[in-house]
């Protein structure tokens, strides 16, 4: 802790005599017409082009300037930019408010600015603008924030209809999920065909690849931070949808005009009501269905103290009538309170609460049982933001977390010919200090550097086991409540690098370290909910990535359109997979069957995108290569990861024909998935046996897909307010394959047949949506 603590000093000491003898410009930028911040809005000063902040993540400003008068020049996308003249001769606090376009043409998947992409030195990053992601046609015709990010480079799908994603060669669970600073463990429903996230109730989403900031921190590919609308301060308003496959309706308004705010938003699907008009009594008693419901209220006690309550509570219920009944969802709920120190001191604290659980029950002839999983946590932040100057800001805090997790149990009645096992919880603390200083010593030079320091602590209660290398039990310990078991400590440095090479292009650099101490275990290709979760023990260490990246940033034709190209090489150690045969479900040791080895990931990200006028859009190309490499896997020899893909492309096409008509169009393409297939089979007493060789030493069949969308709105100007969305998901009906299995043929068993099984063929929806 030493080291970090006199990093901190240092940078402070330097801070205060860089920004002598200026007075401070200070405030919250805000949605005119709802009250909500504005994250990222940008403030700069028409006098000196080059000064200038953006917003933080909760809408604040502080920007530092001599004596005098000046004029302000604020912006945000999808809104009209204003200017404001302000005589400076002491610290002074003024709240700006941005008045939104009347027509969005545009879908922004960007930074906060075209300059920002230019001058930031964070790289990989990517803003998500909500209000624009339904023009994107996607599955069933529901927005969708996670199958969006599929489309962009480095970011790949988890499979046909899936949420889950792949980031830079990554697995799923080293994606870092969070919703209002709350961890979201299993970020879909109805096993991946939707997300929990609902966007009628989300403001901001940004994904990092790339230089992850300090802050972040537990995962090793990516960090995607959503966070929820705070509700209208304004005046009541009430928006839904109602689709073939789920309606939703959100509620927003004022606690007190200007003060405080709510929002509610809830979704439910409804397959189950359709299922009773079944005759079959086996279907009719069927059940399949989510909801889910986010919340969110705050309050401003007064200009420097507000406070936040957010939660989300989702839940998937599928049944096959009284034979068997599978439930799995998350709730989460955050408390938090922004402060104003200063005129340059900002902070934030939260209390953050996670849950997520699933449950089986089996209901048949002297086999009922029960099975029940949960993850836990209880997280404790501070963050502060430190405005020292126009070109130096600081980030630093503390993060307490405690981890609890209940593995799968099996509970069986005392008539059940299934035996219950009881395996016992484990118990963690993660403890994490950082600090990161972004600089600009120089008009063309943008430097963000910082440091966090993670211990993870594992605690007792319990029985813990060291295993031989045949995974036999060697020795048992037992640790009493609170005792350490084992502990681990690592420092994670960061440094992102940005030079202007001329005023329309750029390079950067980036490295950077994460560690990961929760880790999941699966045999599929993608995460489902029912997937083990495991802490690092005394038998499995943190994984740790090392990434270092190059990128090239160009604007064309007045910032209209914009292009980029990075180069990643990511080195990762201590990953985990499975031996042959292994059991990951209810198994007191599943650690003996795990192994472990290094991976390995690099690739190539160009991405064009066109921002203005009737038709825009963008095109995004991926070449990588993701391997692991394990001593008792594939006789040692590096092998393609279960997420490798050599190339991958999405290109995504929006027209505006007129103020009411919109179109949109999808196509992507990927090599694909690495698999393992039997590469031949024997017969041992007269039944044959797959004989299987190389760990993924085959490939599914390539996949592509073109999507379709249409919407029609209600004539502007109106205050009530509708639209029709029409959407045609895999236009040309191409059977793309989401498995592919072995079977004997039925007439000769010395005959092998593959097959394969299709999820999706063409499917048209429609939605109706609506405002008031």
């Amino acid at each position: 802790m030493k080291p970090l603590v006199g990093f901190i000093i240092s940078f402070f000491f330097c801070l205060h005599f860089s920004v002598a003898q200026q007075f401070t410009l200070n405030g919250t930028v805000r949605d005119a017409s709802s009250g909500e911040t504005l994250i990222g809005a940008s403030v700069k000063v028409k006098e000196f082009p080059s000064t200038g902040i953006s917003a933080n993540a909760y809408g604040f400003y502080s920007l530092s300037l001599n004596p005098g008068d000046y004029t302000l020049l604020v912006s945000f996308v999808g809104y009209e930019a204003q200017e404001k003249v302000v005589h400076l001769s002491q610290d002074l606090r003024i709240d700006l408010a941005l008045q939104p376009m009347n027509q969005l043409a545009t879908v922004e998947v960007s930074a906060v600015s075209s300059r920002e992409q230019l001058e930031s030195p964070q790289m990989g990053v990517n803003k998500i603008n909500i209000k624009e992601v339904n023009n994107v046609p996607v599955l069933f015709g529901e927005r969708d924030v996670l199958k969006t990010i599929q489309l962009l480079p480095g970011v790949l799908s988890a499979g046909e209809g899936s949420s889950g994603f792949f980031v830079r060669g990554g697995t799923v669970d080293q994606n870092l999920v969070l919703l209002d600073e709350a961890m979201v463990y299993n970020a879909s429903h109805l096993l991946g065909f939707f997300s929990t996230f609902n966007s009628d109730a989300i403001k901001d989403v940004d994904l990092y690849k790339g230089s992850m900031p300090a802050q972040y921190g537990g995962r090793l590919a990516s960090v995607l931070d959503v966070r929820m609308l705070d509700g209208n301060n304004q005046e009541f308003h009430f928006d839904g949808g109602i689709g073939l496959i789920a309606s939703r309706l959100k509620v927003e308004g004022p606690l007190k005009k200007n003060k405080g705010s709510f929002m509610i938003s809830g979704r439910r699907t409804y397959a189950d009501l359709f299922l009773k008009a079944s005759s079959d009594t086996s279907i009719n008693k069927s059940k399949l269905y989510f909801y889910d419901l986010n919340l969110k209220a705050n309050y401003q006690l007064n200009p420097n103290n507000t406070l936040y309550l957010s939660g989300y509570f989702g839940k998937d219920v599928l049944g096959y009538a009284s034979d068997f009944g599978f439930d799995w969802g998350n709730a989460t709920g955050t408390l938090r309170w922004n402060h104003v120190f200063t005129h340059k001191l900002f902070a934030n604290t939260s209390l953050i609460y996670s849950d997520f659980k699933y449950n089986v029950n089996v209901f048949s002839d002297n086999n009922d049982f029960k099975i029940t999983s949960r993850i836990q946590n209880l997280n404790l932040k501070q963050d502060y933001y430190y405005f020292a100057g126009n070109n130096s800001n600081v980030r630093f805090g503390l993060n307490v977390m405690r981890q609890e997790i209940s593995p799968a149990g099996i509970d069986a009645s005392e008539e059940s010919d299934v035996n219950s096992l009881k395996i016992e919880n484990r118990q963690g603390l993660d403890l994490a200090a950082y600090v990161s200083h972004e600089w600009k010593p120089l008009p063309k030079l943008n430097l963000n550097y910082g440091l966090r320091l993670s211990t993870f602590l594992l605690l007792g209660p319990g029985d813990f086991y060291t295993y031989d290398a045949d995974g036999d039990v060697a020795y048992t310990k037992t640790y009493g409540k609170g005792e350490l078991v084992e502990h681990y400590m690592n420092l994670e440095p960061r440094l992102a690098v940005n030079y202007l090479l001329t005023t329309n292009s750029s390079v950067k650099a980036s490295y950077n370290r994460n560690t990961q101490n929760l880790h999941q275990l699966t045999n599929t290709t993608a995460a489902l909910p029912t997937d083990a979760w495991v802490l690092s023990s005394n038998n499995i260490k943190p994984q740790i990535a090392d990434q270092g990246a190059l990128g090239y940033y160009r604007n064309f034709i007045e910032n209209n359109y914009e292009f980029s190209a990075e180069l990643y090489y990511k080195t990762m150690q201590h990953q985990i997979d499975y031996k042959n045969g292994a059991d990951l479900q209810a198994n007191e040791h599943v650690e003996s069957d795990l192994v472990y080895g290094a991976g390995k990931a690099y690739g190539l990200e160009l991405y064009v995108k066109k921002k203005t006028g009737r038709l825009n859009g963008w095109l995004s190309y991926t070449l990588s290569r993701s391997k692991r490499k394990f001593d008792a896997i594939n006789n040692g020899k590096w092998f393609a990861a279960r997420q490798d893909r050599i190339h991958d492309v999405a290109l995504v096409g929006i027209y505006q024909l007129s103020d009411r008509w919109s179109f949109s169009g999808t196509f992507v393409y990927n090599t694909g998935n690495a698999v393992t297939f039997p590469s031949g089979k024997y017969s041992i007493g007269g039944k044959s046996t797959w004989y299987y060789t190389e760990r993924n030493g085959y490939r599914m069949p390539d996949y592509h897909r073109l999507d379709l969308g249409a919407t029609l709105a209600s004539k502007p100007g109106r205050k009530y307010q509708s639209s029709w969305t029409f959407s045609i998901y895999n236009v040309y009906n191409k059977r793309n394959a989401y498995l592919i299995d072995f079977r004997e043929n039925e007439h000769d068993a010395n005959v092998t047949e593959a097959y394969q099984v299709a999820l999706f063929g063409i499917i048209p929806s429609v939605t109706w949506n609506f405002k008031f």
